[in-house]
């Protein structure tokens, strides 16, 4: 049988961690930084997804006779040099943004969490060979990378995701991995590997519910990470060709008309990425007040 003292060790992490989770939420919901975000990011979400189902607008197709037209009703945000109607495309390409952005933060977050956990749970000489791996990653700078692969590959949403995603999981790694070290010493973690718990079961039953609360707060950042680059890579041309609309292309594309007045060129696509930014961002901050401690007692 296994003695009872073992078993409260076992059982008594996840009752507290309920509990703290739940005020840690409470905390989230009640900061206004939090709500503006939530209602930024939920308000482009529907702009980019629901708002094409309402609205249709030529995104693709030029129009000469409707070239370079300022906002009206017929064009809401007008048109752009091609006649094309800036409104929709700014839909399209929200949804290209957003898309790219949340599926690269996920793939670097799932990354960056598994690597970390292995990395702790790991031996010395093997923790040391994984962490070395991860610091020469992160010497290497990205954007290299970035204009290697797409000089060497086709551009697609779905490259983009995976060189993302592919190159933003170290800082997560290295999080996780701390966290790992001191929560494996711990006395539910001990009192598992006592009753003939395997390192998996240790690894993903006892230790990641409670690293969740690191994971949450970096994988908002990643996502504003991503979003931003897969912006700053369409404005440099490295992105997705035309006629495929994104907010950095359209932001881009813009910069030759900042002269003739046409502001309606600049100014959304512009603003759209600064909304997204800082939404992202204030959650993030939000979370990080919610799950430390320090920080919400302060």
């Amino acid at each position: 049988m296994i003695p009872e003292t073992l078993t409260e060790a076992v059982t008594e992490a996840p009752i507290l961690d309920k509990r703290s989770r739940s005020r840690e939420w409470q905390a989230f919901r009640r900061n206004p930084l939090a709500v503006a975000g939530v209602f930024g990011l939920v308000f482009l979400i529907l702009f980019s997804f629901l708002g094409p189902l309402i609205y249709h607008g030529s995104t693709t197709a030029p129009h000469l006779l409707t070239t370079l037209q300022p906002p009206s009703a017929r064009f809401p945000l007008g048109t752009d040099s091609l006649g094309r109607d800036n409104l929709a495309r700014m839909m399209v390409g929200g949804q290209l943004s957003l898309e790219v952005g949340f599926a690269a933060a996920f793939m670097a977050t799932f990354i960056g969490v598994v690597y970390g956990l292995i990395s702790g749970m790991a031996t010395k000489w093997v923790d040391v060979i994984l962490m070395r791996v991860v610091d020469i990653f992160i010497a290497i700078p990205s954007l290299f990378l970035l204009l290697f692969v797409d000089s060497v590959f086709h551009p697609s949403a779905a490259l983009l995701v995976i060189v993302i995603g592919s190159l933003s999981w170290f800082a997560m790694a290295r999080m996780v991995r701390s966290e790992v070290l001191t929560l494996k010493r711990r006395d539910y973690v001990e009192a598992a590997r006592a009753v003939g718990a395997s390192n998996w079961r240790i690894m993903f039953r006892e230790l990641l519910p409670n690293v969740m609360g690191v994971v949450v707060v970096n994988a908002t950042f990643q996502v504003a990470d991503a979003i931003l680059t897969v912006a700053g890579l369409s404005f440099l041309g490295l992105g997705l060709p035309p006629p495929t609309p994104n907010w950095g292309e359209m932001l881009s594309s813009s910069m030759s008309y900042m002269f003739q007045n046409a502001w309606w060129l600049i100014y959304p696509p512009g603003i759209a990425i600064l909304i997204v930014e800082l939404s992202v961002n204030f959650i993030g901050d939000a979370l990080r007040q919610a799950f430390d401690p320090r920080l919400r007692k302060a």
